[in-house]
């Protein structure tokens, strides 16, 4: 007989937490549309942000923004000596389109003291008044106790009234913060025993976690362990300083490691958790930034093997190397090739790009000696995915000549105007064959190698339409040895419409040579890319 699994509560504050992350400001549009993702993924409780605290806050929680989870208002506890009907910040609160108010309270009674300037007792009085507010006005009331982990090292009984005021003023949740991130996992674990032994149940327990030790996962981890029922954190662990617990790294993990996924359930769905990756990508991409590769179960290298002898064990049996199955989180296993893989990399890896070869062609054998020996010239394969597909595709089959740069120039001259003012200007002239006639472009930029792209993609002829969507995202320049003759590095990272990424590669003595290798990699790619004849993995 199977014991019912205990429900865990996934309560998501990107939206309010997460827009402290420095460079990050939603517009009311970008709310709307994340506030929709995280609600059809699955989450309990979506947290908008601060009405009142701000324009863009306030137009946002004019409209209930989500159909099935939660919609929570944040703010703070009633000001001391005002009584909560005529606090105007609780109004401002009790009148958003809201399920759920989501206050903020004082734990620590030095920032009682210090930040508040009130006595203890009418700390404890803005808490409970509150809370019994917004239960009157028929939202679901929830309290984040701030600082509490260190405001119960250091005055456990004021802690411990504090959240115990909140829970019997008919609190939903008492949140438990570790709001400067500096708590242990083996102190959460001890201190949320201690709230539950003193009577305020698990199930009305949340944790709140940031990442200032790298341990916030854990910790929300830890506390779920030792008993809380809501986790709060954030889409990719964005946040203020470090970020918060990152919901991407724990959903996952409560769903599909034995451990917590025998005992608890939550509710996302195995078949919305395939798609969490997407998620993840897709809220990178609304940000405007990377994906992190790194990433534990949706970054492109979480499934990626590079040692020949991990790829060949892969190959025959992927639990050898393989933590989860990459597909439970929509993501895909990747076989890295470089000069430290076997055949069996470059076998999974060109399979992967609906490339098959058999193990004994010679031409593989060749493919793999190019490899090797352009990665020991400075080449990076591994992290240039159209580039190597470009290589094996030539040596293994064949690429169109869409076109032919017969020449290019790049002219940098630094001078004043007219004014007296010192400019810098780049010019660039390309020289293109296209269906046996030859085209030329010029074009200034922000440097040489920006003119040079703007030159290049200025005139393709009857292929100028097909790369109107190509954009350059990223461009990384890295010198492989010194000296000013030293060999330099250029990778490229691109996407168009689709949504999809590729990474380029070009090395040389000539930071341009190289700049402009990469270039015309892009650009091949996406050609080829449009006829089908490559990009299954940019497209992953």
């Amino acid at each position: 007989m199977t014991m019912a699994r205990e429900r865990i509560y996934l309560f998501d504050t990107t939206l309010r937490d997460g827009q402290q992350t420095p460079g990050i400001d939603f517009s009311v549009e970008d709310k709307i549309a994340i506030a929709s993702m995280l609600d059809e993924f699955g989450l309990d409780y979506v947290e908008g942000g601060y009405p009142g605290a701000n324009p863009t806050d306030t137009a946002f929680f004019q409209e209930k923004r989500t159909r099935r989870a939660k919609f929570v208002a944040f703010g703070m506890t009633k000001r001391a000596g005002v009584s909560a009907s005529n606090d105007p910040g609780l109004a401002t609160l009790l009148q958003a389109k809201a399920d759920g108010i989501c206050y903020v309270a004082k734990s620590w009674d030095y920032h009682v003291r210090v930040a508040l300037g009130v006595t203890n007792e009418e700390n404890l009085e803005s808490i409970r008044a509150s809370v019994e507010a917004a239960r009157a006005a028929g939202r679901e009331p929830m309290v984040d106790c701030e600082h509490f982990f260190d405001g119960f090292k250091a005055n456990p009984d004021y802690a411990l009234a504090c959240a115990r005021t909140a829970y019997d003023a008919g609190a939903r949740w008492v949140v438990l913060c570790d709001t400067n991130g500096g708590t242990q996992p083996s102190e959460v674990r001890e201190i949320v025993a201690k709230v539950i032994a003193s009577g305020i149940p698990g199930a009305n327990l949340g944790i709140h976690a940031h990442d200032d030790t790298g341990q916030a996962v854990a910790n929300s981890l830890a506390a779920i362990e030792a008993g809380v029922r809501q986790v709060q954190g954030t889409i990719n662990g964005i946040g203020e300083r470090c970020g918060n617990a990152n919901l991407i790294t724990i959903m996952p993990t409560l769903a599909l490691k034995p451990h917590f996924a025998e005992r608890f359930e939550t509710g996302v769905s195995s078949e919305a958790l395939a798609g969490i990756a997407r998620l993840s990508r897709a809220f990178d991409e609304l940000l405007n930034r990377a994906p992190e590769a790194q990433a534990p179960y949706v970054g492109a290298s979480a499934f990626a093997t590079k040692a020949g002898i991990h790829a060949s064990a892969i190959v025959k049996e992927p639990k050898t190397y393989e933590h989860v199955p990459p597909e439970t989180v929509g993501n895909r296993r990747k076989v890295m090739v470089s000069d430290q893989g076997g055949k069996a990399n470059f076998i999974a890896e060109l399979r992967r790009r609906g490339i098959d070869v058999p193990k004994d062609d010679r031409r593989l054998d060749a493919l793999i000696a190019v490899v090797k020996e352009r990665e020991a010239e400075g080449y990076a394969y591994e992290g240039a995915d159209a580039s190597f597909e470009l290589l094996a595709r030539g040596m293994l089959h064949s690429v169109p000549e869409f076109f032919r740069v017969t020449s290019f120039r790049c002219l940098v001259e630094r001078r004043f105007d007219a004014n007296g003012n010192l400019k810098t200007v780049s010019e660039a002239v390309v020289k293109v064959m296209v269906d046996g006639e030859e085209k030329m472009s010029v074009a200034e930029g922000d440097g040489p190698i920006n003119a040079l792209d703007i030159a290049l993609r200025k005139d393709l002829g009857k292929f100028q339409d097909e790369i109107g969507d190509l954009e350059l995202v990223d461009y990384k320049v890295r010198i492989l040895n010194g000296g000013t003759e030293a060999i330099t590095r250029v990778l490229i990272e691109s996407h168009d419409s689709t949504g999809a990424r590729w990474w380029t590669v070009g090395v040389s003595t000539n930071i341009i040579d190289a700049s402009f290798q990469a270039l015309m990699d892009s650009i091949i790619y996406k050609l080829m890319k449009n006829r089908e004849m490559a990009g299954l993995v940019a497209a992953e």
